[in-house]
C-alpha cells in the first residue's frame, strides 16, 4: 500500500519517523511519533489522525479496534481512549477495505455461455456486482478477477450493466476492450433486448402497460431513487401474467436501464415488488428478497454480429412464490 509522508508542516507531532519496508516482503509500514504537549488530553483517534493525515478517521478507528494502534509500545484499546503529552505513538498500516476491493477471489459464478469476447453469467441473489462501501469483497468483480486476471486491464473487469444485490438472473460481461466498448455502446443505444420476471403486490389496471417516468435520486432518501421531473427519461413494459389474492406474476421489459428501474417504476404505480422494503413491499408467499429476475438476455455478438439469446429459469425462492401466484390464479379462472 503506497501511502504519503506526513506533511512536514504538521508541528504537534515531535520525531516523526516512517518505518522502513521491504517490498518484496511485504512488510507494512510502522508510522512513529511522540505526541506534543498540545496533544495532551486529546482522543486517541484524533492523535493518530495528526500521524496518518491521509487515511480517513473511520480506517483509522479500525486499525485502534484491531490492535494496529500502540502507546508506550502498549496496545490500544479505544478511539476515544484520552492520549498524555509525551507517550510514543506508533500505527503499523494496513490497507484500506476500498483498496482492496479490485482484487481476484476465488468466487463461484454459475457461467451460461463463455467465448473470447465476451461470457454471460446467471446471477445469484444476494451477490454484489461492484464493490462499493459496505461491500468491498464477494462480488461479481472479484470472482471475474479471480477467473480471469487479465479482465483487471478492463474496465470494471468487463462489466457492462449491472443487477441489484438481490435481484437474480442474466447478466453480459465483456472479455476484451473491443467487447467492452460495443457492449455498453448496444445498451445506450437500447439495442439489447432485457426481459424480468417479478412479482408485486396489487394488480396492474391493464394486461399491458407501458410506464414512462423519469426516475433520479429521491431527495428525501439518498439511498432510494424516485419518479422526479429532473430526472433521466425511463420506459419500462409490463405485461400481467397471472394476480391472486392481491399479488401478481409480471413480465417486465426495459427499455433503458435507470438504477431500480422496475422497482421504482411499479412502487410509483402502487405496485411494489413483493419483500422489496426499500420501496414500500413487505415479505410473502414465502419472499425475503425483492422478487425480481433477469430471465431474458438478447444482443447481437460483438464480434461475430450472431444474433444471441438466452433465458434462465429463476432460483428456488422465487420459483416457489410464482407458482403459488400461478396456480392460485388458475383455480380462480384470473
Amino acid at each position: 500500500m503506497a501511502v504519503s509522508d506526513p506533511p512536514e508542516s504538521d508541528a504537534r507531532l515531535e520525531h516523526v519517523a516512517i518505518g522502513e519496508t521491504d517490498a518484496e516482503e511485504e512488510q507494512p509500514e510502522i508510522r512513529t511519533g511522540k505526541l506534543a504537549d498540545t496533544q495532551h488530553g486529546e482522543r486517541l483517534d484524533k492523535a493518530v489522525v495528526s500521524l496518518v493525515p491521509e487515511l480517513s478517521r473511520n480506517h483509522l478507528q479500525t486499525l485502534i479496534r484491531s490492535g494496529f494502534v500502540r502507546l508506550d509500545d502498549a496496545a490500544a484499546s479505544s478511539p476515544a481512549q484520552r492520549v498524555r503529552a509525551g507517550q510514543a505513538l506508533s500505527v503499523t498500516l494496513q490497507p484500506t477495505a476500498e483498496s482492496r476491493a479490485y482484487r481476484g477471489e476465488a468466487l463461484a459464478l454459475s457461467v451460461v455461455y463463455e467465448d473470447d469476447s465476451l461470457l454471460v453469467i446467471d446471477k445469484a441473489p444476494g451477490m454484489v456486482v461492484h464493490p462499493a462501501a459496505g461491500n468491498w469483497s464477494g462480488t461479481v468483480l472479484n470472482a471475474l478477477l479471480g477467473r480471469d486476471p487479465a479482465a483487471a486491464a478492463l474496465p470494471r473487469a468487463g462489466i457492462v450493466h449491472r443487477l441489484d444485490k438481490d435481484t437474480s438472473g442474466l447478466m453480459v460481461v465483456g472479455r476484451t476492450l473491443a467487447a467492452v466498448t460495443a457492449l455498453m455502446r448496444a445498451i445506450a443505444a437500447r439495442e439489447v433486448h432485457r426481459e424480468y420476471l417479478a412479482i408485486a403486490h396489487g394488480v396492474p389496471a391493464a394486461r399491458e402497460l407501458s410506464i414512462e417516468a423519469p426516475i433520479g435520486r429521491d431527495p428525501r432518501m439518498r439511498t432510494r431513487m424516485a419518479v422526479i421531473a429532473s430526472g433521466k427519461p425511463a420506459r419500462t413494459d409490463v405485461a400481467l401474467l397471472a394476480s391472486a389474492d392481491g399479488h401478481s406474476a409480471l413480465r417486465c421489459t426495459l427499455h433503458t436501464g435507470r438504477t431500480h428501474q422496475i422497482r421504482v417504476h411499479l412502487a410509483s404505480r402502487g405496485m411494489p415488488l413483493v419483500a422489496d422494503r426499500l420501496y414500500g413491499g413487505a415479505n410473502a408467499l414465502g419472499m425475503e428478497r425483492q422478487s425480481l429476475h433477469a430471465t431474458r438476455l438478447g444482443f447481437v455478438h460483438p464480434t461475430s454480429g450472431e444474433s444471441m439469446r438466452f433465458e434462465r429459469d429463476p432460483p428456488a425462492d422465487f420459483a416457489a412464490a410464482w407458482a403459488a401466484v400461478k396456480i392460485a390464479a388458475a383455480r380462480r379462472g384470473a
